[in-house]
């Protein structure tokens, strides 16, 4: 197995002739041989985050690198927050990127304006939300990349915004939801990869996500299984548990993966956008998927199974060794996907 120290200097070109640069702060085999001896590295952090008025949202974001540079915008899933990126941020910056890593709505130091609006986690709605983060910073496009939740919403911005995603990066490929397909069932050993989904459509589920203790063992459960050969401690996870906290996270989460099977209804003013999508429209902004070898929510066939949905310049990668939180597992990995994407 790669350690994930070593793996992008192992890594090689991706279908599609992405060019593969060198990044600073990468070890040698020698320098990793001697971290796996000490152990997990002990991980970065962010400077003190920053807010701003983002459409139905004041949005908490870490942002790094010179305010000119060409912009990145790194996009976490569940159950995770802006600390997958933590050690990928430095990488890009290093690169002359400008750095920006939000809360998704229902995480963090991201808040609502209103206690009126609906906490509504469905796919479309998390896409707009990222829209509105470009308009309120100034940012005409920038390059999207992100894994899970923040994989499917920088997608979907990219397949209906294509203006606004300069360069896409997404793990597990396209994750754009087909509220009809999900009704279809699936193999038994992939249903139970999603057990959560389903404890989630009860009301005992939505009490877990509302009790801090259990909502904790609960997310802690799915990093042990989703990344089995992560060996990170409990001071990364309860680092990131502390987004959890956030008092319209149950809602949010619950709401989502409802809305997924159809338990829970949208809104009327994301309609058009969600019959847009329901029609799993292509992408035609240059990309870079990954796929990790032991993420359980990776699709059999090494991308073939989407790979018609990207029309433009593309590139694929697995990650040998690799779990279902890629860009904490693999930073260097990750980062060198963002800059070959944005050179495709």
């Amino acid at each position: 197995m790669i350690n994930r120290r070593t793996f992008g200097k192992a890594l090689g070109l991706g279908a599609g002739g992405a060019v593969t640069v060198a990044l600073p702060g990468v070890p040698g085999a020698a320098q990793a041989a001697t971290e796996r001896r000490a152990g997990p590295r002990r991980q970065g952090a962010f400077p003190p985050l920053r807010k701003v008025r983002a459409g139905l949202l004041e949005v908490g974001y870490a942002e790094l690198g010179p305010a000119h540079g060409p912009p990145v915008v790194c996009l976490h899933g569940w159950p995770y927050d802006i600390h997958s990126f933590v050690d990928v941020a430095p990488l890009l910056v290093a690169e002359g990127y400008r750095v920006i890593v939000p809360y998704l709505r229902g995480h963090g130091t991201t808040r609502f304006l209103s206690g009126r609006t609906f906490r509504n986690g469905q796919q479309s709605a998390l896409a707009l939300d990222i829209v509105a983060l470009l308009d309120a910073l100034g940012l005409e496009k920038a390059v999207l990349a992100g894994f899970d939740w923040g994989a499917r919403t920088a997608g979907i911005v990219a397949a209906l915004w294509p203006e606004r995603c300069k360069a896409l990066v997404a793990v597990g490929g396209y994750l754009v939801v087909d509220l009809e397909a999900n009704q279809r069932p699936l193999a038994p050993a992939t249903e139970r990869a999603w057990w959560y989904q389903y404890y989630f459509a009860t009301e005992r589920g939505r009490a877990a996500m509302e009790q801090k203790d259990k909502r904790h063992d609960l997310t802690r459960l799915v990093w042990d299984t989703v990344s089995p050969t992560w060996d990170f401690d409990d001071a990364t996870f309860e680092r990131t548990a502390a987004a959890f906290e956030n008092p319209d996270y149950a809602a949010i989460v619950i709401h989502n993966y409802r809305w997924r099977l159809s338990l829970a209804e949208g809104e009327r003013r994301y309609e058009p956008y969600e019959k847009r999508l329901s029609a799993r429209p292509f992408i035609a902004v240059p990309t870079v998927t990954l796929d990790a070898e032991h993420d359980p929510f990776t699709a059999p066939g090494d991308g073939s199974s989407y790979r018609d949905r990207f029309t433009g310049p593309y590139g694929h990668r697995t990650l040998k060794g690799i779990g279902h939180n890629l860009p904490q597992e693999a930073p260097e990995a990750f980062a060198r996907a963002v800059v070959d994407a944005d050179r495709l």
